[in-house]
């Protein structure tokens, strides 16, 4: 991925800005938000972690928070965030729980949702529809909060799951996880990351519902298969 340093900037993006103020509240993840900035964000089916992982999440996190008491730094909880978003994605590709978007035409859904508000409320610039689980690039516009156009797709995809399917309930894990992308070397292996997802989880090809914004295709920021 030595070609990356190479790249110019792709059409819409903004990484970490130094000179703009930055805001960070904790969940049960921290979660940091800059007005402009772009967000890589992941978000999972409410089964897609079976109960002993999420035992063994929780075990992780007591120890984690014992050998780190407050008041906790930035770089602590990043530290933090980056090991729990390690444990749970691997975990996701092993396939737990009904992964409704292996149906074709629920993974579109999920897909199109993205996209219906594009350059409106917000810009998507990729994303991975996993079986379980969702990959995006995305930037919110104007006054919109991330956590609000979240909700939104969420929301809507979560009741047309359910009438598609005659069933009622949660789809959705509440929390996501999301993460200012830095720069555009951090960019670069976000956005390939995402594109090998698919394949790393051993998905056929038919199965594989990714994209990326046509413009970065054409600025050469798509993804690279090899």
């Amino acid at each position: 991925m030595s070609d990356s340093f190479n790249l110019a900037a792709p059409p819409g993006f903004r990484g970490l800005h130094p000179d703009i103020p930055l805001t960070m509240y904790h969940r049960h993840l921290p979660h940091w938000r800059q007005d402009g900035a772009t967000y890589f964000v992941t978000f999972r089916l409410a089964d897609a972690l079976p109960q002993a992982k999420l035992a063994e999440l929780k075990r992780w996190r007591d120890e984690w928070e014992r050998t780190h008491p407050e008041p906790r730094s930035e770089s602590q909880w990043q530290d933090f965030a980056r090991q729990h978003a390690i444990r749970i994605e691997g975990w996701m590709d092993e396939g737990y729980g009904e992964c409704v978007f292996r149906d074709a035409g629920i993974a579109e859904v999920m897909a199109k949702a993205m996209l219906h508000f594009q350059d409106d409320r917000c810009t998507t610039f990729a994303y991975a529809v996993m079986p379980n689980h969702v990959h995006v690039v995305m930037k919110p516009l104007g006054t919109w909060r991330l956590e609000q156009l979240l909700d939104s797709w969420k929301g809507f995809v979560g009741h047309e799951v359910n009438r598609r399917l005659n069933r009622s309930g949660v789809l959705w894990q509440e929390e996501s996880y999301d993460r200012i992308i830095r720069d555009e070397e951090h960019l670069f292996r976000v956005v390939q990351y995402i594109g090998n997802n698919p394949r790393k989880a051993g998905l056929p090809q038919h199965q594989w519902f990714r994209w990326i914004h046509d413009e970065w295709e054409r600025a050469g920021w798509g993804f690279r298969d090899e």
